[in-house]
């Protein structure tokens, strides 16, 4: 063990006050706790093989000298640099921002950092580009939020080095992936309006070739083939509150629509702007489910019935399942499908009568 004098200092070691003015690095830690840099870096990675008695002498010299390694030096002793990469592609919608929120909060409580790269474009260049960028960076890891169906084929060719996990998509390569249920939930959303006695339902989908939208489609399908009703054409919209709004005009000017469910719930404010300037009252005249459960959704006139996606757990489940593959686990740690859950508020009703 190390002796400790009266002034503070350890025997064969210096006082903190002789480290005043400079940021303390391993060496002087080192010198502190009378062991060697190796035995430090032991004590910084929690090498079990390190004697109690010496880590904690180790530990209370880093209390001591107020030290903090630096990311190269833990790169250095682990062979890992601490920090993973996040592709993201349009990133200002609420279901991508909160995914990335989520990512970060999980990677900080691990002890990791996170550089993301939001693209506006999902073409081959940008994507390579992008990936190119996080190796140089030799991150550890890389999420890539990617609900577009064409960025499967970039990701694969752009040659990333580090394990990735791919959220809303699928690269067929065997690349894990986390997803929401978005077919579950569409069907499910669309059996509550046709359990409240609507002939059929309408469809304003998000655009073709999203994963996630091309999900909630064929669930929505799926419910009224089975109930033997009208499939009526989906309406491809571009997830916003315009292309809602657009939509929902047309579909306002026909009194054959009583049901309609939509694949966001931008899309559904607009749709309901629309109904509100046509006179079709909501829920009376139609029912209205949106997808999502932004935070507003509750607080809409009428409060919108809707799909809730916790975009939360994704991130989160996102992150474990990256750091398992990071450490070589082969075990899934998680289920990478999850669950989502059908809100219900004022926005539906019963069929209105003939």
């Amino acid at each position: 063990m190390t002796r400790r004098a009266a002034d503070g200092s350890v025997a064969g070691g210096r006082s903190r006050r002789n480290f005043a003015g400079s940021r303390p690095v391993m060496d002087d830690v080192a010198r502190l706790a009378g062991v060697s840099k190796q035995t430090v870096s032991r004590v910084l990675n929690d090498n079990p093989a390190v004697r109690p008695e010496t880590r904690e002498a180790v530990l209370a010299a880093i209390r001591s000298l107020g030290y903090r390694p630096s990311r190269s030096a833990r790169s250095l002793a682990s062979g890992r640099t601490r920090v993973l990469g996040v592709i993201s592609f349009d990133a200002a919608r609420y279901g991508p921002a909160s995914i990335l929120t989520a990512i970060n909060t999980a990677a900080r409580e691990s002890g990791y950092l996170v550089s993301s790269i939001a693209l506006d474009k999902a073409d081959r260049d940008t994507v390579v580009r992008a990936a190119d960028r996080l190796s140089a960076e030799a991150v550890d890891g890389v999420i890539a939020i990617a609900p577009q169906r064409w960025v499967a084929r970039p990701l694969a060719e752009a040659g990333l080095e580090s394990p990735l996990v791919v959220l809303e998509n699928d690269l067929e390569d065997g690349t894990p992936q986390v997803t929401a249920d978005s077919w579950t939930g569409a069907r499910t959303a669309t059996a509550h309006l046709l359990g409240l006695g609507h002939s059929t339902v309408w469809h304003i989908a998000g655009p073709v070739g999203w994963t996630p939208a091309d999900r909630r489609t064929a669930g929505w399908r799926s419910a009224l083939e089975e109930a033997g009703t009208e499939v009526p054409d989906p309406l491809a919209g571009d997830w916003s509150a315009d292309s809602g709004y657009e939509l929902g005009r047309g579909l306002a000017r026909r009194a054959d629509v009583t049901a309609v469910f939509v694949s966001n719930d931008q899309m559904a404010l607009g749709a309901l702007r629309a109904f509100h300037e046509a006179g079709r009252r909501v829920p009376q005249d139609v029912s209205v489910v949106g997808y999502d459960d932004i935070p507003e959704a509750a607080h809409l006139l009428p409060p919108l019935t809707t799909v809730r996606t916790d975009f939360t757990e994704i991130g989160t489940r996102s992150l474990r399942l990256l750091l398992a593959r990071i450490d070589g686990r082969s075990e899934p740690p998680v289920d990478p499908v999850v669950p989502v859950e059908l809100i219900v508020r004022r926005s539906t009703d019963r069929a209105p009568r003939s």
